[in-house]
């Protein structure tokens, strides 16, 4: 079990507390999603507490933090990048290089 994999937990399940309790009687449909996808965070946490590869699904950074950027349907991350936030880190650096920046 790492810290990164604890605090994104109770980031997840206050998250989750935050929404269920702001709820009206009806709540919407945007309402809804977003607990679930708080609920379906602190899961994936949950399982990474013990998992070998942790949160991250990552083997070279398995206690890594995971990108916030995972999941976003509205800055979606390119192709190929995964939940570690490390990895996408050196491939956008990577990226960046190739193009001229820095």
């Amino acid at each position: 079990m790492s810290y990164a994999d604890l605090r994104e937990l109770r980031s997840a399940l206050t998250t989750a507390s935050d929404i269920a309790f702001s709820l009206d009687s009806t709540p919407s449909g945007q309402e809804t999603e977003l607990l679930t996808d708080a609920l379906r965070r602190a899961l994936a946490a949950a399982n990474a507490l013990g998992a070998e590869h942790g949160a991250t699904g990552c083997s070279e950074h398995p206690r890594g933090a995971v990108d916030p950027l995972y999941g976003d349907k509205d800055d979606p991350l390119p192709p190929g990048y995964g939940r570690c936030l490390l990895c996408n880190d050196r491939r956008r650096r990577a990226g960046a290089q190739r193009r001229g920046g820095r």
